[in-house]
C-alpha cells in the first residue's frame, strides 16, 4: 500500500512575504502566513500553490549565464490568447523578462525571473 503523499514546491528566497505577494499576485491567489516567520504559502480555492521559505544566506540563481545550470522553474499554463496580458501583468507584478522572443506555435513559451531572481515561464497551454 502506498502512503498518501502531497507534493510542495518551496522556493527559497531572503524576503518571504514580498515573494509570497509577488506569486499571489501572478496566481490571482492569497498568501497565507505560517506560525514559522520563515515559511509563508501561496494559497488558492484549489490548495496550496507553493510555499516560500527565508534563506539567510540566500544567493538568487545566476541562469541563463551559460556556466550554470537552471535546476528548476515554475512552468505557468496560460490560454494562448491571453499571453501577453499575462507577460504585462507578471512584469506589472516585478517579475524580469529573461527570454520573451516572439515564439508562437505550439511551444510558445516566455521566460522571466520573479523579483528573487528564480526563473519562470508562462507556457502557452497545448490546444
Amino acid at each position: 500500500m502506498t502512503v498518501h503523499k502531497r507534493t510542495l514546491l518551496v522556493l527559497d528566497c531572503s524576503e518571504p512575504e514580498r515573494l509570497a505577494e509577488f506569486y499571489a499576485g501572478v496566481l490571482g491567489a492569497e498568501v497565507r502566513l505560517s506560525k514559522d516567520p520563515d515559511y509563508v504559502e501561496v494559497t488558492h480555492p484549489d490548495g496550496v500553490c507553493l510555499a516560500v521559505h527565508r534563506e539567510r544566506d540566500y544567493i538568487p540563481p545566476s541562469w541563463p549565464r551559460p556556466e550554470d545550470s537552471q535546476q528548476a522553474h515554475l512552468r505557468i499554463m496560460v490560454a494562448r490568447d491571453d499571453m501577453d496580458e499575462a507577460e504585462r501583468e507578471v512584469v506589472g507584478l516585478g517579475a524580469r523578462p529573461v527570454d520573451t522572443k516572439d515564439n508562437n506555435g505550439p511551444r510558445d513559451t516566455r521566460t522571466y525571473s520573479d523579483p528573487a531572481g528564480h526563473s519562470f515561464t508562462l507556457a502557452a497551454i497545448p490546444e
